[in-house]
């Protein structure tokens, strides 16, 4: 719980009315009850203002005359709001120590502020950082490295020698490091190509339900700080996922394609292999890339129904 005042400085606002209103949880405008903050960022929702019983509501400058209860004014009413409700519902390590039907190699390394959950494996040469949480069912390949703060919720699959940086969550369901689609076709035989690239994720990054994200076939998959991706997805082997940029449902990335930085696919695209799409470029839902992309921009294909 939190004081009106606590909040309109965790996030910059201007606070109009009770300062010392408590705040104990996040509603939307219609829903919302006494202790409640709610927000407004879609103008179309306006009318709710008048009527709402939260306790407070987050709103921009131009809405400041709408209001009939207490408010944080801000430039980014949504963006205050994913910070209010991250304070208000923090995502905390409560247990510590290894569950007594987890089988943990002795060649394994675990912080001892960290949990390793029921019937989780954890093979030889793995590293477990401080505060790290490891839920039931997961899997740790061995000479994997798992930083510290990081989130494997359940029935994760980390195959050996991939590298996951600080503040990770992985949800269940998804896979890393799994052999990417390597073959050679000798005469109609189709032969497996050994895969002998890890998956490096870097600091802060979020990944999906039943999301796979393949192996280097010669050099790394590489997935960069902030990447935020969702269920579904398949990123093949030697992609490059710049930092900050995100991927919704069944995207589908072929081998060695390089993502920028600062770039969002909707739902459903699909990337040809071996191209390049440069910084901040935005791929409406269900369009397929067949070539780089080398300005930024908003690109789309298919038939959309308006």
């Amino acid at each position: 719980m939190f004081t009106l005042s606590e909040l309109a400085r965790a996030v910059n606002a201007e606070l109009i009315g009770d300062g010392e209103c408590r705040i104990d949880s996040v509603a939307t405008l219609n829903n919302a009850k006494t202790g409640a903050i709610s927000f407004l960022a879609n103008p179309s929702f306006r009318s709710s203002l008048s009527s709402t019983a939260a306790s407070a509501v987050i709103i921009s400058d131009a809405e400041r005359d709408n209001v009939v209860t207490n408010a944080l004014i801000v430039e980014d009413p949504y963006v205050a709001y994913a910070k209010i409700a991250t304070l208000l519902h923090p995502h905390t390590n409560t247990e510590t120590g290894i569950h007594a039907s987890a089988v943990v190699s002795p060649q394994a390394k675990i912080d001892a502020s960290a949990w390793v959950g029921p019937m989780c494996v954890i093979e030889a040469g793995v590293e477990i950082g401080a505060n790290t949480f490891i839920g039931p069912g997961c899997v740790v390949g061995e000479n994997s490295k798992i930083g510290c703060d990081g989130r494997l919720i359940a029935n994760v699959t980390v195959c050996h020698e991939t590298l996951i940086g600080d503040r990770v969550i992985l949800h269940p369901g998804a896979v890393l490091g799994s052999d990417g689609f390597g073959l050679a076709n000798d005469h109609g035989k189709w032969i497996k190509i050994p895969q002998v690239g890890r998956v490096v994720i870097g600091d802060d990054v979020e990944i999906g339900a039943s999301t796979t994200i393949d192996r280097g076939a010669i050099e790394d998959t590489v997935i960069e700080e902030g990447v935020k991706i969702d269920n579904l997805v398949q990123v093949a082997h030697n992609v490059r996922i710049g930092a900050h940029t995100v991927l919704a449902g069944q995207v589908g990335i072929a081998g060695s394609a390089t993502i920028g930085k600062y770039c969002a696919l909707g739902g459903k695209v699909g990337v040809v292999g071996h191209l390049d799409i440069t910084d901040n470029v935005t791929i409406t839902g269900r369009s397929m890339v067949a070539q780089s992309i080398t300005e930024s921009g908003v690109y789309s294909s298919g038939m959309p129904v308006d």
